[in-house]
């Protein structure tokens, strides 16, 4: 009994393993804590401190040019000279010269209409002329011979007066039954045919002069002030067509219903290219002030949302400046509020901050610039 208790007691090998791990362990922690060893720093031994590396942008020099500011607005082409031509006599057409749509000259003819009577009329006051004029010849004779009354003498010379009218008479209406153009342009309107019927007063053609044509455009009440007649204006048609014209009119009278002024800008149009009744984009001209043409993706916003671009300055600190935009064209956007020279971030400005310090490198060369710490080292 007493063998068969002391072989119970005897411990197990799994046990005495297990603790002598946990025993084993526990030693090499404790003295990892007690004589825990410093690490050496090896960059301090070597006599430097590694410096933080700086963010990297790309800048571009920008110099500020003077630029105009404009007014834009939409206009209308209108003819600046326009004639609607009458009939100053009744009478059939008898001829046509022209068609509609044709470019006629001035004092050239439109149409013709049949004389009539008229040359009969004619061949009468010539006769009645020649009378009149023996008729007063004869008395002047008698008269300065005493044989004949100055009373006589008066009427005879009323009566020559008379028919030296009717024969100019005859004659303008004859003359009238040519039409002419009153002035150089476009036929626009004729309706009628040969063998129509005029009476005097009726319309027979409309002509349009287009050069020069004029833009008329409408400007608000706060701007009208601002144009000057003489200035030279910039206007923009369908299909891109750029001219440049005057302003020649700036209405004194604003419309009641629009607050508006009424402003002509007169385009020299050779050839009527131009034609009447287009929609046009107007940019007149106001003051003039330095600017810098940049891209619009420069543009970036502040912690107050306020619109600007990013410099860096002499000391390689990032600069926020607030801008106005002054005009958005087909080369960029003209940014006012800038200074006449800056160093403008193209590229990263949307990852670093006002007053941090940056590398940059300029977009032209792709060579990095070199930045001074506040100890006056480069890196």
């Amino acid at each position: 009994m007493v063998t068969e208790m002391k072989k119970s007691r005897r411990p197990n090998s799994s046990h005495v393993i297990a603790v002598t791990l946990a025993v084993g362990a526990f030693l090499w922690i404790a003295s990892g804590m007690v004589a825990k060893e410093q690490p050496i720093d090896t960059e301090a031994e070597n006599g430097f401190v590694e410096e933080t590396i700086l963010p990297m942008v790309r800048v571009r020099q920008s110099t500020a040019q003077i630029r105009v500011r404009e007014i834009t607005l939409f206009g209308r082409t209108e003819a600046v000279n326009q004639a609607d031509i009458a009939a100053e006599t009744s009478g059939r057409v008898i001829k046509k010269a022209v068609e509609k749509g044709d470019f006629i000259k001035k004092g050239e003819v439109i149409l013709s209409i049949d004389i009539d009577d008229r040359r009969a009329q004619l061949a009468e006051a010539e006769a009645e002329l020649d009378y009149q004029e023996i008729a007063y010849n004869a008395a002047k004779k008698l008269s300065t011979k005493q044989f004949q009354s100055r009373v006589k003498l008066a009427e005879a010379l009323a009566d020559l007066e008379k028919a030296k009218a009717a024969l100019l008479m005859i004659k303008l209406e004859i003359n009238r039954t040519v039409v002419r153009a009153p002035i150089s342009g476009f036929i626009n309107e004729l309706s009628l045919s040969v063998g129509d019927y005029l009476e005097a007063g009726n319309v027979v053609a409309s002509i349009v002069d287009l050069d020069p044509i004029r833009i008329v455009g409408q400007v608000s009440e706060k701007d009208v002030s601002r144009i000057h007649q003489g200035e030279v204006a910039h206007a923009r048609l369908p299909g891109g067509h750029e001219v440049a014209g005057t302003v020649r009119y700036i209405s004194r009278t604003g419309s009641e219903a629009t607050r508006t002024f009424r402003v002509d800008i007169w385009v020299d149009n050779a050839g009527g290219e131009i034609p009447e009744g287009l929609t046009a984009e107007l940019r007149l001209p106001t003051e003039q002030e330095l600017a810098h043409l940049v891209s619009p993706a420069v543009l970036t916003l502040n912690e107050d949302g306020i619109v600007g671009v990013k410099s860096v300055d002499d000391d390689a600190l990032v600069r926020f400046h607030a801008v106005t935009i002054i005009s958005d064209t087909t080369d960029g956007v003209w940014l006012g509020g800038l200074p006449a020279n800056v160093t403008l971030i193209t590229v990263g400005q949307e990852f670093v901050r006002a007053g941090q310090k940056v590398r940059s490198s300029d977009e032209n060369s792709g060579d990095a610039t070199k930045t001074s710490d506040e100890s006056g080292a480069t890196s």
